[in-house]
């Protein structure tokens, strides 16, 4: 099973730089954009196709991994490596500083989220981790 969802992530990934983002940059209602991170185990370089919600001149991801009780490995890669997060959204590319948040800070922009996509409330009833939110800005 994890090598169809590798294949079809890396197809994503594939299809969506080929087009600018015209294909593949909307799943299910949500704007896509393409997410590559430093891999902290293996030093290479990783890129994931993930919605986003666009605030404050950046842009926000959510590290859901559909409610299971770890975040997604791309989070782990964000903070291993801080300094080596790019991101393309439709035919822009750039490199951006990463801002994890957790805590008090957190929640009114969680909730912003969830009443945008309910569905990443029905995330944080799966799980009793603090499901953290990453602010993307371009450098």
């Amino acid at each position: 099973m994890r090598f169809i969802v590798k294949l079809f992530m890396g197809f994503h990934v594939l299809l969506y730089r080929l087009t600018g983002g015209r294909f593949g940059g909307e799943m299910r209602g949500f704007k896509v954009l393409i997410l590559t991170t430093k891999g902290r185990k293996s030093g290479k370089m990783v890129s994931t196709p993930l919605g986003y919600f666009e605030r404050d001149g950046g842009y926000i991801i959510v590290a859901s991994n559909g409610g299971q009780a770890k975040s997604p490995s791309w989070y782990y890669n964000i903070k291993g490596n801080p300094e080596e997060v790019s991101i393309q959204v439709k035919d822009k590319k750039m490199r951006v500083t990463p801002e994890i948040i957790l805590g008090a800070p957190r929640r009114p922009l969680y909730d912003w989220v969830v009443s945008i996509a309910p569905t990443y409330g029905e995330y944080e009833k799966r799980t009793t981790r603090e499901i953290p939110l990453v602010f993307l800005k371009a450098r």
